[in-house]
C-alpha cells in the first residue's frame, strides 16, 4: 500500500503545470503518464514497416506484431476492470486473431480509445473505488489497475524500442 501511495504521489507531482491547481491533481498525473505511453505504443505500430512486424530477435519470444497484439488484448482486460465492466475481448484475442499490420494497428487504436474512457472517468474522488483485479481474485483500488495499464504499456514499449534498434530504426521516444 505504501508503494501505491508513493506512486500516486509521484504521479501527482509529475502532472503538467497546467494541471497544478486542478481539483484532480492525482488523476491528472495518471492521465499525463497514460497520454505519453499510449502515444509511443500507437506510433510504434505506425512506424514499423509491415515487413518487420514478424521480426523477433530470437526464437521463443514474441514478434514485434505479437507484442502489439498482446498489448491491445491486455489493455482491454485491465481497463475493463478499471471501468468495473466485463472485458469485451479476452487478453489473448488479438494475438490469436489480428495477424496483419493493419489489424494490429486498429486493435491498438481501439484499445487505446477504450482505455481513454477509463482514464477520462478517473477523478481523485473515485481513485480509491474498489474494482475487480483484472488477472486475479478480489478487488483493488481503481488506480492500481490504471497504474498497471501504464506500467504494462511501458514494459512492452521497452521491448519495442529494442526491436526498433535491432532493425536500425529510431524509436518514437527518441525522435524529438
Amino acid at each position: 500500500m505504501r508503494t501505491t501511495l508513493a506512486f500516486i504521489l509521484a504521479l501527482a507531482l509529475a502532472a503538467p503545470a497546467a494541471a497544478q491547481g486542478s481539483a484532480n491533481p492525482i488523476s491528472d498525473g495518471f492521465r499525463s503518464q497514460w497520454n505519453g505511453v499510449k502515444r509511443y505504443i500507437q506510433q510504434s505500430g505506425e512506424l514499423m514497416p509491415e515487413a518487420n512486424f514478424d521480426f523477433r530477435p530470437v526464437d521463443g519470444v514474441r514478434s514485434f506484431g505479437e507484442i502489439l497484439a498482446h498489448v491491445a488484448g491486455a489493455s482491454y482486460a485491465i481497463c475493463a476492470a478499471a471501468k468495473n465492466e466485463k472485458t469485451p475481448f479476452a487478453e489473448d484475442h488479438f494475438e490469436k486473431n489480428a495477424k496483419t499490420r493493419a489489424a494490429i494497428i486498429k486493435a491498438n487504436a481501439d484499445a487505446i480509445a477504450y482505455c481513454d474512457e477509463a482514464f477520462a472517468a478517473l477523478t481523485d474522488a473515485n481513485a480509491g473505488q474498489m474494482v475487480p483485479n483484472p488477472f486475479g481474485e478480489g478487488q483493488r483500488p481503481r488506480t492500481m489497475n490504471l497504474m498497471l495499464q501504464i506500467a504494462h504499456d511501458n514494459e512492452h514499449y521497452g521491448n519495442l524500442v529494442t526491436y526498433f534498434r535491432m532493425n536500425g530504426i529510431v524509436p518514437p521516444s527518441s525522435r524529438r
